[in-house]
Formats: C-alpha cells, sequence, structure tokens
C-alpha cells in the first residue's frame, strides 16, 4: 500500500548570520517537527453490505499513530502502512493515521502529553474507539495515554498476538501464542475501580486477602507455567520427528520469508500440499511440512514456517522456539522475498534479524523472489545488482521454477562417500534406498546385477558394499 506524508519538513541548519534574526521561524519549525503528521492512503471502507452486516459486532474503528525517530519518511510511512495492513487483518476499520517526529517516544505517553490531547480530539472528531501504536508500549506508556484519549490503546506487538491467536488452528500454535500473551499481559496488569478492591477474608484467612491484580498475576504465572510444560513436551514430538528424518538422511530444506512474501504458495507449487493461499498478513501461522523429490530423484523434506514481520515480538519469537528450530536445524534455507514490494530489501533485513535470533544465520541460504509476474522491472534489476544467489519466480505462474530446483538440488549437502558398486537384483531395495538419500553419478543394469556409482553416507556405503559381496561382485 503506498502511502505519502502530508505537511512533512526535514530538520535543516540556519546559518549563524541569520540566527538572531530568525528565532520565529525555528520554533514554528520545530513545532512543526513534532507536530502529528497525517498519513495518506490508510483509510478503508468496507462496501460489501453482507460482509459489513457479519462482521459489525466485531469491527473496530482505530486510529494509526507512529513516532518516527530514525530513517527516512518513506520508512516511517512503510511502518505505519504495514500497521494498518496489520489491523485490516485483525477485523478493524482504519479510520486515519498519524506519524511524529520526535527523537525518541514520550517515557510517559509514547507521543507527550501535548500531542496526546491532539490525538484525544482526532480520536473523537472521527468517532474511533481504539488507537493502535506503531511499537511496543510499556505498561505505563499503555496506561497514561489510555487516561488522555479515553479509549482503548494498542500496540503493535498485541496487535499481532491477537492476529495470531485469530489464525492459529493446531493445538500447538495454539499453546505457542497464549503463553506469548500470557508474558505480555503479565506486567501490563492494570486494575480500576472495582478491580482493585480487596477480596474479603474470612475465618482461617485473617488479612485484608489478596487484591484482584495480584489474583490475577498468580493465575497467569500458574498458566504460563502449564504451557511451558505442555510446550516441553509437543517439542520432544517435534525433535523426534526431526530426529527420524536425520536418521534417514532425508535433507531438510525450510522456507522462511516475511509475511504475504508467497511461502504457502511456494510450498503448493513445489509439493502440492493444499495449504491456504490467501491475501493477507499471516494467514498461515502453523508450520506445514511436506515431502518432495529434486530433478535427479532425491528425497528432501520442506517445511514452511511462520512468516515474519518487521518488529516481530520478541514473546513470540520465544514461545514459537521451538517451531523455529525447523529452521535453525535445516540443511539449505529458501528465504522468500516478495518482489513486488516497495522495499524488498527491508523485508530481508528483518527476516535475518530473527534467523539470527534462533541460530538460524550460518545456514546456506538461496533466496527466492517471488511475484515476479506482477513486480517492478526496475526493482527486480536493483534485485540483481544487490543480491547474490538468487533466483526469480512467480509462484502463480510457475515461472523460474525449473531454475529453483536445479538451485535448490545444488545447494544441498553432498553425502561424502563415494561407492562404485556392482549388486544383485535381490537387493533392489538398496538401489531405491541410494535413489531417496544419495546422489546417484551412473547406474546401469546388467545380467549380474546393477552397477551403481554414487556418493552416499557412510552407513548406506557399508551396506552397499556388504551387499556387493553378498552378490560375489
Amino acid at each position: 500500500m503506498g502511502v505519502a506524508l502530508f505537511a512533512t519538513s526535514s530538520p535543516r541548519s540556519v546559518p549563524m548570520s541569520e540566527a538572531f534574526d530568525s528565532n520565529e521561524s525555528v520554533e514554528t519549525e520545530i513545532q512543526e517537527r513534532r507536530a502529528l503528521r497525517r498519513v495518506g492512503g490508510l483509510s478503508t471502507e468496507l462496501t460489501d453490505i453482507t460482509e459489513v452486516e457479519y462482521r459489525q459486532v466485531r469491527l473496530e474503528r482505530v486510529v494509526l499513530v507512529g513516532v518516527w525517530t530514525s530513517g527516512s519518511a518513506e520508512q516511517a510511512a512503510r511502518s505505519l502502512a504495514e500497521l494498518a495492513r496489520l489491523a485490516e487483518t485483525a477485523g478493524s476499520v482504519v479510520l486515519e493515521g498519524f506519524i511524529q517526529r520526535r527523537d525518541k517516544p514520550d517515557a510517559s505517553t509514547f507521543i507527550g502529553s501535548g500531542k496526546a490531547v491532539e490525538l484525544r480530539d482526532m480520536v473523537v472528531a472521527l468517532g474511533a474507539d481504539t488507537v493502535i501504536c506503531d511499537g511496543e508500549l510499556s505498561p505505563g506508556q499503555l496506561t497514561s495515554l489510555e487516561k488522555v484519549v479515553q479509549v482503548k490503546v494498542v500496540d503493535r506487538t498485541w496487535l499481532i498476538l491477537d492476529i495470531f491467536s485469530q489464525h492459529s488452528r493446531s493445538r500447538e500454535g495454539k499453546a505457542q501464542v497464549s503463553l506469548a500473551q500470557m508474558n505480555y499481559m503479565l506486567p501490563r496488569l492494570r486494575g480500576w475501580g472495582d478491580a482493585m478492591s480487596r477480596q474479603s477474608g474470612g475465618i482461617g484467612t485473617r488479612g485484608p486477602g489478596e487484591t484482584k491484580i495480584e489474583t490475577d498475576r498468580r493465575r497467569i504465572r500458574s498458566q504460563i507455567s502449564r504451557l511451558r510444560r505442555d510446550l516441553k513436551q509437543m517439542a520432544q514430538s517435534r525433535e523426534t520427528a526431526r530426529a527420524a528424518r536425520r536418521r534417514s538422511n532425508t535433507p531438510s530444506v525450510a522456507i522462511v520469508g516475511y509475511t504475504n512474501a508467497g511461502k504457502s504458495s511456494l510450498l503448493n507449487r513445489l509439493t502440492k500440499a493444499g495449504v491456504l493461499v490467501q491475501d493477507e498478513l499471516f494467514a498461515t501461522v502453523d508450520p506445514t511440512v511436506r515431502q518432495a523429490r529434486t530433478p535427479s530423484g532425491r528425497e528432501i523434506t520442506l517445511s514452511d514456517t511462520v512468516g515474519f514481520v518487521r518488529h516481530l515480538p520478541h514473546q513470540l519469537v520465544e514461545s514459537f522456539r521451538s517451531t523455529l528450530e525447523e529452521a535453525a536445524e535445516a540443511d539449505l534455507l529458501l528465504h522468500v522475498v516478495d518482489g513486488a514490494d516497495e522495499a524488498p530489501l527491508e523485508q530481508i533485513t528483518a527476516v535475518r534479524e530473527v534467523l539470527a535470533e534462533v541460530g538460524a544465520d550460518d545456514i546456506t541460504e538461496l533466496i527466492v523472489v517471488n511475484k515476479t509476474d506482477v513486480a517492478d522491472d526496475v526493482v527486480l534489476e536493483d534485485l540483481r545488482r544487490e543480491l547474490r544467489h538468487v533466483v526469480f519466480v512467480s509462484a502463480r505462474t510457475g515461472e523460474g521454477f525449473d531454475e529453483l530446483m536445479q538451485d535448490l538440488e545444488r545447494d544441498l549437502p553432498t553425502p561424502e562417500f563415494e561407492v562404485e558398486v556392482t549388486i544383485g537384483y535381490e537387493h533392489s531395495d538398496l538401489v531405491a534406498q541410494v535413489h531417496r538419500e544419495g546422489e546417484i553419478e551412473l547406474i546401469e543394469h546388467g545380467e549380474n546385477g546393477t552397477l551403481l556409482r554414487a556418493r552416499v553416507d557412510e552407513h548406506l556405503a557399508s551396506r552397499l558394499r556388504e551387499a556387493a559381496a553378498d552378490s560375489g561382485q
């Protein structure tokens, strides 16, 4: 979504000769820099009456606000535009978006007390019921800003957690999201009115009892402990499956990338997996593992991991760590990039930051630029100059997938043992295993058996030599 800043101004230096004559203009510019700037192109309207009637109970009318502390105005606008898409994915109607230029977010209200009052006036004028901030707010910032604007305030982290909660389908995914939400909520519990009243004591208690907020904290800590125990058991099951794949020497390929870059479409094209494909952020958050074969017939596993985003909440990374280990333990990463995005290089940076956090930054990476059928040619040329080890594809049309599979097979780890044996036809199961797990350089069928020259692992090499000796070759 393209967005543009209105009424923006950049800091400028004032010559010393003009300094004493321009105090008033400098003060005006400082005020201008600190003003809330409207970001165009963020308002959304639902025209489908049926959809409005169906979703009107859930829909929230939101105003977005961001603080621009570094980078360019375009980067700040793209971040707020992405926040708008996240809000729409969560089921909200975005009424307006604003950006304020500051050196750093205000420690009390995120945007400053004066601007918070201005934001309150805007919320009233627009009829909004929620403010979403483009950043993670501290408990104090959430409380202070809500007191001023008098409507619900949500930050970027909670918005993403809410989307994950809506889209998780598997038992493990739901538990991971719940754990992330609990860890986020624990330091942000607030009590107003009756919520802060004391619970009655009674015979045997001899005291005022706990406050409601203390009870909530204790309940959340108990739920966190239970979720961690459950996830530990699920992680063991996932590790058992990974260990089985390692024993079978099946190379693993993890598909990673920014949300909505086309990872699920890529997996469907490669394996006919039938994974949900939708033009929506975080449409699929549950990992999927499927089998595929390289052009030479070598068997591999492809795992579709959760999509990444700028400032992916730390709570999610921690909760999804066992899932993200699919990437950390893969033999190859297919890093899918949205070629139709305005800033694909920023997407790559965001994804690599998360990969580094889970220890997957040293895995061999093949960058796959997707959506070439709708991407701008100038952007694609820039990517060709900037990136190494890259292939350009369209998951929708299939363009570039032959080259992708060739590059994928080239980058897979090569078995270290080279064997040349002739084995009898009674050991045809071993030939099939070599097809699945090894790299065949030569295969010929003769009267006495099958001549094989291939690269395999140590265990399979030993079995092939034993079979050759058993066949008298």
